[in-house]
């Protein structure tokens, strides 16, 4: 369990927070590239890390990243015209750039001090991957964009969604650390053979071992942005299941089920405010193209990849109980419910919109859990004291895989990575080519 302070700590993201300072030593993703299909379009409004902003695509292609006021009077630049390179408010014609800066004052005489002091809140943005991020932090330190592997690849090796998730940006993080779990949310009911589970993983043998073994046994090896941790469990005759998952700093994750020549799937959790984020989520294939049926069954939905609408909001939600079905969860599956990544949005939406760590009884399961709080949580007071984090300068390092894989009992954890990956935390070796 935690402290009703450090609770409070690791869960509050706003800029006079420690949290939330160290969030913003990090990109944030803040949009999907096609969420500004085109120049001079539509704004936007986000929110993150409980600041409410605005983006748009000027006429160049450039993302503007802003405060949605007009410093003249207030009015919403929501409303505003796009054009010309600016977002012009459409009260008195004030037009701001992607950089804040004012660069039209109509009503304004053209000697006054106005014109070279009035400006809005502007944050710097890159594309990556097919999302746009923003930078929140300090303007004397901004780092590369973490180059996540699936950013590397070209957009036809990749696919890239969001959804919007209702709970604190920790406990829907520490879902995905949590691969114990497995043995029982994403299981058929008790009494359905292994196989009969339309929603089960591919290979039958994984899902017998994941489902007989609910305490798989752990081992965590730390590297340059975070750390990986591998979970074993008994498989057949001498050999263990191994499972392993990346946590990179301050909020990506990966999953741990990929076998060679499968899909790699992760995430990135964006804090919306205190009780809500975004859950970016990218599939990908260092191998080969993502091909149209594959597009297909991911946008309607399929493993960690939520069925969401227009809007990227879960079709299966909290307001409608996730459509759960409970004739289903007495004979068919363990929950009930339809979707890997609904599931996982049931059980996290459910314990709070901000979970009570101090009401825990962790178990010897929870190690990667516990790793986890304990290096943000530790990362959040050295900076509070003045020591910066040193993972946004190590961009390259986020270039990380996770899977699982066989392995003899007598075979350490490192061991298992570097003959599944090359290299001993999953670090991808040969890096790829950048391809932006």
């Amino acid at each position: 369990m935690l402290s009703a302070t450090d609770n409070e700590l690791l869960t509050r993201t706003g800029s006079d927070t420690p949290m939330g300072q160290l969030f913003r030593r990090f990109w944030q993703p803040v949009a999907l590239s096609r969420e500004l299909p085109e120049p001079d379009g539509v704004p936007l409004r986000v929110k993150v890390l409980g600041e409410n902003l605005l983006a748009f695509r000027d006429t160049q292609g450039r993302v503007g990243l802003v405060e949605p006021r007009c410093p003249h009077r207030g009015a919403d630049l929501y409303f505003g015209r796009n054009e010309e390179c600016g977002l012009r408010c459409v009260f008195h014609g004030w037009k701001f750039d992607v950089n804040g800066q004012a660069v039209d004052l109509p009503n304004v005489p053209a000697d006054s001090a106005y014109h070279e002091k009035i400006s809005i809140t502007a944050y710097p943005t890159r594309e990556f991957g097919g999302i746009i991020w923003g930078w929140m932090g300090p303007r004397d330190r901004i780092p590369e964009v973490p180059e996540l592997e699936f950013g590397t690849l070209p957009p036809s090796q990749r696919f890239v969604t969001k959804k919007l998730q209702q709970c604190n940006w920790a406990q829907a993080l520490e879902g995905a650390l949590d691969t114990s779990h497995f043995s029982f949310l994403h299981m058929p009911a008790p009494s359905v053979p292994s196989n009969a589970n339309p929603d089960a993983p591919a290979d039958e043998r994984r899902l017998r071992w994941i489902r007989n073994d609910p305490m798989p046994s752990f081992a965590i090896t730390a590297h340059e942005v975070g750390f990986v941790v591998g979970g074993a469990r008994r498989a057949d005759g001498d050999e263990l299941y191994w499972r392993s998952a990346q946590f990179a700093l301050p909020s990506h994750s990966t999953t741990p089920s990929t076998l060679p020549g499968e899909n790699y799937f992760g995430y990135t959790f964006v804090p919306i405010d205190d009780e809500s984020c975004w859950i970016y989520t990218y599939v990908w294939n260092p191998e080969r193209e993502i091909d149209e049926a594959e597009r297909a069954q991911l946008s309607a939905g399929h493993g960690v990849v939520a069925e969401v609408d227009e809007h990227y909001i879960p079709l299966r939600n909290l307001s409608n109980n996730y459509q759960i079905d409970r004739a289903n969860q007495k004979t068919v599956t363990f929950s009930g419910v339809r979707g890997v990544a609904e599931q996982d949005a049931m059980i996290q939406e459910s314990q709070g919109r901000i979970s009570d760590r101090t009401r825990e009884h962790l178990t010897s399961t929870d190690t990667a859990i516990v790793r986890f709080r304990r290096t943000v949580l530790g990362l959040a007071k050295a900076l509070a004291d003045g020591q910066e984090p040193e993972a946004p300068w190590h961009h390259k390092a986020y270039r990380l895989r996770s899977g699982s894989w066989m392995a003899q009992r007598s075979v350490p954890f490192d061991d298992v990575m570097r003959t599944r990956f090359g290299d001993p935390v999953g670090r991808v070796v040969p890096a790829p080519e950048n391809a932006g």
